[in-house]
């Protein structure tokens, strides 16, 4: 009879953490490890210039639609405001197996050589589905811990800036050395991470708990060790031979600490179902799906009736205070969203360029191979460092001393131009502390802009906010890249063959040497960034005075109606 009665507690309680809300945290961490495979373009870019015989200008046409897709995310922000969180990770799971197989089977020769513009639609595709990812998990996260929303921005975008490092881990222990193979596991893992989670990761009533930043910051230092065990281990794989074993040692090694929040969120979860079931007479209500139409302030519904009779376009140049619910057209045409986007259009699109141009980076300055992929490497885990970095510290900085977070952008950006100069004026051994300010600057750059559209226009259309306001990304990568950089790369290219005696039509693959190859277009991206510097300058001001005051005042009085609405439930219960 114990026995019995102990597994049917064990069940409930199984039950009890995979409906609550950590649970849901440590299931978007794995989906975000999927998420960021166009963080790998890098390696595998060079397999399909080779392989399909491009030039530099059409190899980042392509990659400008990689950028296209992975910030192009209103469709999904759109999509998640009339489907279940399920569904869009499922939609998300489908267009990533679809894209990238597709790339996997025109490099490999299983299909013939595909036009230009099907790579561009293969790439897009797969990539637009981390939007996807991203609106399911990330949204989710934030509405459900909105007074930590910063440092869930930062480790939820964390762990998405250190999958590159963990899928390289992965591709080398399962594929070895082939780049080609890489892409067949972007197509399959993040796919089946989706599937196997997606009914566990839903928005829910946002609750207090009084151990919840401590929680916070153990997932912090979780991921500080992988980063940093990544790191020595990328490190190490360049300088020697690493023999199968050990790979498979590695990655066995990364597995264990992606699971190690779960050990956190079981204790956590366990010591509060033991002080629950051990009070007398007190329930343990299930997870409350959320509801926005239901937890309101009193104060909102007060012009209800007025707000009925108002046609949909009569608000939209007069919209609402800073921090409250904007509409969709509210917000993308305030002067706020106008600021952040031309910040974005800079800040981003220049990181963007300078990420997806490293490995020929590296080979024009006479890099090995092998030392160029260390060089992405370093991005992914210090794009991971500056994401974290970003979410905590602006958290703290914001929660003590009132500094506005688009101030942190500004010193961001400023980093930024420090990393283009390294490139422009190149040492030996310049391009790995290049690489690290340019992961670190591009990474801290996104929870920073997430954050702050969340602040200013509110949560109730977040999930087509925030992927709107990233759209200005693909747009500078697109100017900045294909434009700019891919132009001037190839103009020096037949520069060099002109010089031999050549023309273009002597050489398949189309490639420049030397330190002038990327010299003009980063002095252009050091200018274009400084600007965009100066513009968040324009937000700072802006915004100053709604930063000085209680941001989440308002989600706190919610987080007390609901807690009230659970309380009066209970108390029914028991006089019944």
């Amino acid at each position: 009879m114990d026995k019995s009665r102990g597994g049917f507690e064990h069940f409930r309680f199984i039950i009890y953490l995979v409906g609550g809300r950590w649970f849901t945290v440590f299931a978007s961490f794995l989906v975000m490890f999927g998420a960021g495979a166009t963080y790998l373009f890098g390696i595998y870019s060079k397999q399909i210039k080779a392989t399909l015989g491009y030039d530099q200008t059409t190899l980042n046409l392509i990659g400008f639609f990689k950028d296209l897709g992975a910030n192009v995310g209103v469709m999904s922000g759109l999509i998640a405001e009339v489907v279940p969180t399920w569904a869009v990770l499922l939609i998300g799971s489908a267009m990533n197996f679809a894209g990238y197989f597709m790339i996997w089977a025109a490099v490999t020769g299983k299909i013939p050589k595909p036009r230009v513009w099907h790579m561009c639609a293969y790439i897009c595709i797969g990539a637009n589905s981390q939007n996807f990812a991203n609106t399911g998990a990330l949204v989710t996260c934030v509405k459900n811990f909105p007074e930590g929303r910063g440092v869930m921005l930062g480790l939820l975008k964390g762990f998405v800036g250190l999958s590159g490092a963990v899928m390289t881990q992965m591709y080398l222990a399962i594929y070895g050395n082939d780049s080609k193979s890489l892409i067949l596991l972007i197509a399959w893992l993040p796919a089946a991470i989706s599937v196997v989670f997606v009914y566990t990761i839903r928005t829910l009533e946002p609750g207090r708990n009084p151990n919840e930043r401590r929680i916070f910051y153990r997932f912090l230092y979780v991921s500080i060790v992988l980063a940093l065990f990544l790191m020595v281990v990328t490190i190490l794989q360049k300088q020697f031979v690493f023999p199968k074993w050990a790979y498979s040692l590695c990655i066995t090694a990364v597995c264990v600490l992606l699971f190690v929040p779960l050990m956190i969120i079981v204790r956590e979860e366990l010591v509060l179902w033991k002080a629950k079931t051990q009070l007398p007479n007190v329930s343990l209500p299930a997870p409350r799906h959320s509801n926005s139409t239901t937890v309101k302030v009193a104060v909102e519904g007060t012009n209800s009736d007025q707000k009925k009779s108002t046609p949909w376009y009569a608000d939209i140049f007069r919209p609402p205070a800073r921090g409250e619910d904007y509409t969709i057209l509210q917000a993308l045409l305030s002067i706020d969203m106008l600021v952040l986007f031309m910040a974005t259009f800079c800040g981003l699109g220049s990181s963007l360029t300078a990420v997806d141009n490293l490995g020929q980076i590296g080979e024009s300055l006479g890099y090995k191979a092998r030392v160029t992929s260390t060089f992405l490497s370093l991005v992914s885990i210090w794009n991971y460092f500056g994401r974290v970095f970003s979410g905590f510290v602006s958290e703290g900085l914001l929660e003590r001393y009132k500094v506005p977070r688009p101030l942190m952008m500004t010193f961001v950006l400023l980093l930024s131009c420090v990393g283009h100069l390294l490139i422009v004026f190149p040492t030996p051994g310049s391009l790995y502390i290049a690489s690290i300010i340019i992961g670190f600057s591009f990474g801290a750059q996104l929870p920073l802009l997430f954050a702050i559209i969340s602040e200013l226009f509110g949560l109730k259309y977040y999930s087509t906010l925030f992927n709107c306001g990233q759209l200005a990304s693909p747009l500078g990568s697109y100017i900045l890249n294909v434009r700019v950089t891919g132009k001037l790369y190839d103009r020096e290219a037949l520069k060099e063959l002109r010089r031999k005696g050549l023309d273009r039509s002597a050489v398949k693959e189309l490639t420049c040497m030397g330190s002038n190859c990327y010299r003009l277009s980063f002095i252009i991206l050091t200018l274009v960034t400084l600007f965009g510097a100066l513009v968040s300058l324009v937000l700072v001001a802006r915004t100053r005075e709604f930063y000085k005051g209680d941001i989440y005042k308002k989600f706190r009085d919610e987080v007390e109606v609901a807690q009230n609405e659970v309380n009066k439930d209970d108390s029914t219960v028991k006089g019944q």
